[in-house]
């Protein structure tokens, strides 16, 4: 049996078609709410794809030393920002975790440790607009931080290392 077999019986994310790579700026944390031209924009990316395995999150607003993979069944949904109405604290995205993608991710990415966090959850980089994509909090989600001590030569390689998981269903969004 081949490594690429094993890994999608082990992890259960089978081959597919090549997934895109979406960078979404949210802007104000406010069009978690709203229904105008910016939160229309991602509905209407969201009917262009095809629905992934999972979504992989790279979200500016999670800096770490070292870079950290969220890796719980149920992440928290993180209110990381101040100074707005009670209803945006109130704004729940209870998307599962996806384990298996935590591991494999760390499987696929051989020159670097990616440490697995059970804390941390989805900041309002990844749920204020993964929401729009898919309201019914049915893709698994992932959120990968940013290692601040890593320069920009070093996530390009990371990114590069990971675009092998877009073959596997993987959605992978920027968000900052």
């Amino acid at each position: 049996m081949s490594l690429s077999t094993l890994n999608q019986l082990q992890y259960g994310f089978p081959k597919t078609e090549r997934m895109p790579v979406l960078f979404l700026g949210h802007g104000s944390p406010m069009n978690a709410l709203e229904d105008n031209e910016f939160t229309r924009g991602f509905h209407q990316q969201a009917a262009t794809l095809p629905k992934p395995n999972a979504i992989l999150c790279i979200s500016a607003h999670w800096l770490t030393y070292g870079t950290s993979l969220t890796a719980m069944e149920q992440p928290r949904t993180i209110h990381d920002f101040g100074g707005f109405p009670q209803e945006l604290f109130e704004v729940q995205y209870p998307a599962p975790g996806s384990p298996a993608l935590a591991d494999l991710t760390r499987e696929t990415v051989k020159e670097k440790v990616l440490n697995l966090d059970q804390t941390w959850g989805l900041d309002h980089g990844a749920w204020t607009v993964i929401k729009h994509l898919y309201p019914n909090a049915d893709v698994p989600v992932v959120q990968m931080s940013l290692d601040m001590r890593a320069d920009g030569a070093s996530h390009f390689q990371l990114g590069r290392q990971l675009s092998s998981l877009r073959e596997r269903g993987v959605l992978i969004i920027g968000s900052g």
